[in-house]
């Protein structure tokens, strides 16, 4: 990509029993889209949903065609992203979820020309620039700990791998996704392994993020089965030869 070229965007919306808030995400997120400069799509991703989600991501795909709702099996969050930005043509591929926990905005962070030099940005909800709303302080407490365990086993050095919030270029998701295993919660612990076994350009970018309580994950709950799959993951990725 030239720095002349537009900017070909792709906003990859991975959706499970999205009925509910999907409409005003969808809405949020084209709204702020049409005024900019760049090529876009936003490609709703049904992760086999048994509620509305694809009625309400096609009826407003009706209205405006650079809405895509791509239909896939059941395989969690992880089969959808990758799906997704598989299935996506343009030079940058961005990971959102549905909650819209990240104002829109933010996304010019992850961009030319404010940002350049990288094979995957990754949206940071710790440090100086960085800014929280809302979030209890247990809950913090709880992804900090969590945080420095995956550091441990699996991403030294990276601050926050479990933010909703992603940006690939087109070359990454040819380099990493060919290789991914996980559908479930960690794979983009995988993903970011994968892209640094390869020698891509991983970068943090701090973000304003605002809590939601509707977060799928339990971490006193699944805590056990995330360190397992943190350990596959450590093992899988170290075995790879690229």
């Amino acid at each position: 990509m030239l720095p002349s070229d537009p900017i070909t965007l792709s906003v990859v919306i991975p959706a499970y029993n999205e009925e509910r808030r999907l409409g005003a995400t969808l809405t949020t997120v084209s709204d702020f889209l049409c005024r900019q400069s760049w090529d876009w799509e936003i490609r709703v991703v049904d992760d086999g949903s048994v509620d509305g989600t694809v009625r309400v991501g096609e009826s407003l795909a009706a209205g405006e065609p650079r809405i895509v709702v791509q239909r896939e099996p059941h395989r969690g969050k992880g089969g959808a992203v990758k799906a997704g930005l598989v299935a996506a043509s343009s030079d940058f591929r961005f990971i959102c979820d549905a909650d819209l926990s990240m104002p829109i905005a933010e996304i010019a962070r992850f961009l030319p020309p404010v940002l350049t030099g990288f094979d995957v940005a990754i949206g940071s909800r710790e440090g100086q620039a960085a800014r929280r709303v809302g979030e209890p302080a247990y809950r913090h407490l709880m992804g900090r700990v969590f945080n420095r365990v995956v550091q441990w086993l699996a991403l030294p050095g990276i601050d926050d791998s479990q933010c909703g919030f992603k940006m690939f270029t087109a070359d990454a998701v040819a380099a990493i996704f060919p290789f991914a295993t996980v559908d479930g919660w960690a794979f983009d612990v995988e993903a970011l392994a994968i892209a640094r076994a390869r020698g891509l350009r991983v970068v943090e970018v701090p973000i304003e993020w605002h809590y939601r309580e509707e977060s799928q994950v339990r971490m006193m709950r699944d805590g056990a089965r995330m360190l397992r799959e943190l350990l596959r993951i450590r093992a899988r990725v170290g075995r790879l030869r690229f």
